[in-house]
């Protein structure tokens, strides 16, 4: 090799400086989020879950089959058992003669909005109580540390059914509005425990010893040194919650005990269609299958949404 070769290369004087253009937080987030495979095909599963929801009257108008009505004649056969997909029913009828296509974009409806209103309820309630008895500490930490295993304890479903027995609440709207209240009031204890220990471990931090050593107070050390820097959990938690939520409505709505009839939900499909499962399967395939891709994609969405906003626990799986 010549000396020539072992040379640096000599930069000329008129060259342009290269710029290192720095990148903030989420934009560092972003690119490792959109580089998983798993996430961004969640994310394309559930927007078309989404738009299968928000079509809902337009496959009632397309198919002439509202979700309430039944339509014996054409879909049941002599003998009274529902009749499979067909021109009629895309997706087959139930033991009723009811569209199952139909239902199930209505039921996605119910799925959706109680798993996202329940998971963002339960977050709001979780962050409050476990930031509070994290930061304060003390009598209140105890109290509400206790709450929460109390809420833990109780047997959740035991709880549904006598809050459905005891108001007798016979409207779609106030069905739905309990639906959602119970779920969040049995899922914030989980979160805010997360939360409180995230807490207590950020108020030992040099940040919040600076913060308090300038004179702020603690409620803006909550409000501006602490809280902030809970985002990224919140968030990944959030995500992960709503799955579980979907699941808990499916639940109660399988028990009878969830939304009222006759808006349908993918719970009270697959417990209508669990007598008749033998001679229908479409009745717990369709409802079932869109349970489980919902669910699923929500908790890849979840898993991703940590991986991008915590590198250093990265999946392999899903990645180039």
């Amino acid at each position: 090799m010549s000396y020539s070769e072992l040379e640096p290369d000599i930069i000329p004087a008129d060259a342009e400086p290269v710029r290192v253009q720095g990148r903030t937080p989420f934009q560092l987030a972003w690119s490792r989020f959109r580089r998983d495979r798993l996430a961004v095909a969640s994310i394309a599963v559930l927007a078309l879950m989404v738009l299968f929801a928000a079509l809902a009257p337009v496959w009632a108008s397309w198919t002439g089959h509202p979700y309430d009505q039944t339509f014996p004649k054409t879909g049941l056969d002599p003998d009274g058992l529902p009749k499979g997909p067909s021109g009629d029913f895309w997706l087959g009828a139930d033991q009723l003669g009811r569209d199952v296509l139909v239902r199930s974009a209505y039921g996605a409806r119910i799925s959706l909005v109680v798993g996202v209103c329940a998971a963002v309820l339960a977050s709001i309630a979780g962050v409050l109580v476990g930031t509070l008895a994290g930061f304060v500490g003390g009598v209140l930490d105890t109290v509400l540390a206790r709450l929460m295993d109390i809420t833990l304890a109780l047997p959740y479903l035991l709880v549904a059914i006598m809050l459905a027995t005891t108001f007798q609440i016979s409207s779609v709207g106030a069905s739905l509005t309990m639906t959602i209240l119970v779920i969040a009031f049995f899922s914030f204890a989980a979160f805010g425990r997360i939360i409180r220990g995230q807490v207590m471990s950020l108020k030992q931090k040099e940040f919040v010893e600076a913060a308090r050593s300038l004179g702020a107070s603690n409620v803006r050390i909550m409000l501006v040194d602490v809280l902030p820097n809970l985002v990224a959990q919140v968030t990944v938690l959030t995500s992960l919650l709503i799955p579980t939520s979907i699941v808990f409505e499916a639940t109660l709505s399988f028990l009878g005990v969830g939304v009222r009839l006759p808006m349908p939900s993918w719970g009270s499909m697959l417990g209508e269609g669990s007598d008749v499962f033998q001679t229908a399967w479409w009745l717990l395939i369709v409802p079932g299958v869109l349970l489980l891709l919902t669910t699923l994609s929500f908790n890849l969405l979840g898993d991703g949404i940590r991986d991008a906003l915590d590198p250093r626990g990265d999946r392999v799986a899903g990645r180039k």
